[in-house]
């Protein structure tokens, strides 16, 4: 039977459904994560680990279910508007920015292994800062959930913040092991973690790029210092 535009659009809600289930396993993945951060939970880093691969397979059948659906339109010559053709194209790139930010979250909990019970306490800046993270993943979720240009909006504003606090604690890592209070290794997993969630803030900014761009056909890209909206192709 040929697809109709109605059809294409039913199929295509069901995968956005599957992408806002997917956003919020991440979220619940990165939360967790940090927080194994601050107790050294490697337990809990453990499971995050093996959470990976159930992500990887929703994002393989995400990504076939997207391009099956986007070539039998063009296959059966289904009448589309822009929106229409947006949407699919939007949802496969936010398939891929969400399973790169699972995997940011496998890498910090990878870390939390390599600390063990090393118990040396990390700047408090560390957990600002990955507490943010985890409201600007919750927000790009939501804002592609409910196609929130605006919270998408917000989201790109939040990046600076991000690169500040990293900024602060690669700094005081380092006057820390200068001064003796933190050693070499443990001061190389806390730039990693801190490397990590710049990742993931990153990650949801090009999320964030592709609701807009999907709710309002504006693309805007981060240039010499701050987010502009480039003229359309």
């Amino acid at each position: 039977m040929p697809i109709t535009p109605a059809q294409f659009g039913s199929d295509l809600r069901d995968i956005r459904a599957e992408l806002v289930r997917q956003g919020h396993a991440i979220t619940d993945m990165a939360s967790k994560v940090f927080e194994a951060v601050y107790q050294r939970d490697t337990a809990t880093a453990r499971e995050i680990v093996t959470r990976d691969d159930a992500i990887d397979q929703a994002d393989v059948e995400i990504e076939r279910r997207s391009v099956d659906l986007l070539v039998r339109a063009s296959r059966e010559t289904c009448a589309l508007d822009p929106k229409a053709i947006r949407s699919i194209l939007t949802a496969v790139k936010v398939n891929n920015e969400l399973e790169r930010i699972a995997d940011a979250t496998t890498e910090v909990a990878e870390k939390v292994i390599r600390l063990g019970d090393r118990t040396t306490p990390f700047p408090k800046t560390l957990q600002v800062m990955t507490n943010s993270v985890i409201g600007i993943i919750r927000d790009v979720v939501r804002a592609f959930d409910t196609s929130d240009a605006s919270l998408a909006g917000a989201v790109l504003a939040s990046e600076g913040a991000v690169l500040n606090f990293n900024d602060l604690i690669v700094r005081d890592a380092e006057q820390r092991v200068a001064d003796g209070r933190m050693t070499v290794d443990v001061a190389f997993e806390l730039h990693g973690i801190a490397a990590m969630a710049v990742t993931m803030a990153d990650h949801c900014t090009n999320i964030a790029e592709q609701v807009i761009y999907e709710t309002t056909g504006q693309i805007v890209r981060h240039t010499q210092g701050k987010w502009v909206q480039l003229p359309n192709p």
